[in-house]
């Protein structure tokens, strides 16, 4: 077992400075050297179009653009470095896995990956230039795989394919525009429905009203459905998925199973987080292990996370935060059955 360790970030100000933060952060870690490497076994399939890619911006997130500027800024690397790194428009995410499910209240969720790729960043940001507040942790630094924004929208995204890409947004950055610009489940569904998407997924939300939906979405067509829990294919769009979603299924069936709408938060995340219950993933080498089990209270603006298996689960108030108040846990600890190092070490 290794122990792994989750840094947390708390920012007050605007994105120029957050950019510029979090640059002075990567500049402490390995994660710039890693990311040169996997660049080199994996080479870009494309060349960046600057005025493209700030174009799309200016249109859906003009004030992450100046987060981006303040990265480079800190940096000092070209600006196709930079959006090829942390622009995230255009670019490939690799396979991957997770799972999702709805209770009453709450959206409880697993993210399943290569520890290669984790940040190990949790993020509190308050901006004071535009856009909305939101807690989670970072994905590829500038994007978010869930959260949650200040009015309560929570919001957690599975893998589906990367057949038949499209010019667009890779799921980290849609989940982060998301929570950036969007106020509850019908602002998210109307983005969901204008921005480009990339690749394929369902991006699951939740808002304090209680109201969830699922959005399954493809570069050529996005469609709505109702329903507490999601894996790695896709119920309607089914002519979409992968040839073999065999593991997905399976997972589906053990979450349906297993869990209920009237089901406790506290139960429900012992189910994700437990081995024992074989929706915690162990395919690290494969890029689908369980890496944090997380979960979201909109109605509370609460949040909790436990990172790798039968983790110690951590409660965030984020209306406390909002209020001022900071929070006292510099870092999240925990074990994972894998030697792979996260991205930043």
């Amino acid at each position: 077992m290794q122990n792994v360790k989750m840094q947390t970030l708390e920012f007050r100000g605007n994105h120029y400075d957050y950019g510029v933060a979090q640059a002075e952060w990567l500049k402490s870690t390995k994660m710039l050297q890693n990311r040169e490497k996997e660049w080199r076994i994996r080479r870009s399939r494309f060349d960046i179009n600057i005025d493209e890619t700030k174009n799309i911006y200016q249109k859906f997130a003009p004030k992450i653009w100046d987060e981006l500027m303040g990265i480079q800024d800190t940096l000092k690397f070209p600006l196709e470095t930079i959006l090829l790194n942390y622009g995230h428009y255009r670019v490939y995410a690799k396979d991957s896995g997770c799972s999702i499910f709805l209770g009453e209240d709450y959206m409880v969720r697993n993210y399943d990956y290569s520890p290669a790729t984790y940040d190990g960043r949790f993020s509190l940001f308050q901006p004071t230039d535009g856009g909305y507040a939101q807690i989670g942790p970072t994905s590829r630094v500038t994007g978010r795989m869930d959260g949650m924004n200040e009015h309560g929208l929570a919001m957690g995204y599975n893998f589906m394919h990367r057949k038949k890409p499209g010019d667009g947004f890779v799921c980290y950055m849609i989940g982060r525009l998301i929570l950036e610009t969007c106020k509850d489940v019908d602002d998210a569904v109307r983005l969901l429905n204008e921005i480009p998407h990339r690749s394929s997924f369902s991006y699951i939300l939740m808002d304090k009203t209680n109201k969830r939906i699922t959005v399954e979405a493809t570069p050529r067509e996005v469609v709505t459905k109702q329903n507490n829990l999601c894996t790695n294919h896709f119920e309607i769009l089914s002519h979409e998925n992968r040839n073999y979603i065999k593991e997905s299924v399976e997972r589906y069936n053990r979450i349906d199973q297993i869990t209920n709408d009237q089901m406790s938060l506290e139960d429900a995340f012992r189910y994700f987080n437990d081995p024992q219950y074989e929706i915690y993933s162990k395919l690290f080498k494969s890029w689908s292990g369980t890496i944090h089990t997380s979960a979201y209270i909109p109605s509370q603006l609460k949040m909790k996370i436990a990172l790798g298996e039968n983790g110690t689960i951590h409660t965030f108030d984020f209306k406390e935060w909002l209020d001022g108040k900071s929070i006292i846990l510099p870092t999240i600890t925990g074990q994972i059955d894998s030697d792979i190092l996260f991205a930043s070490e």
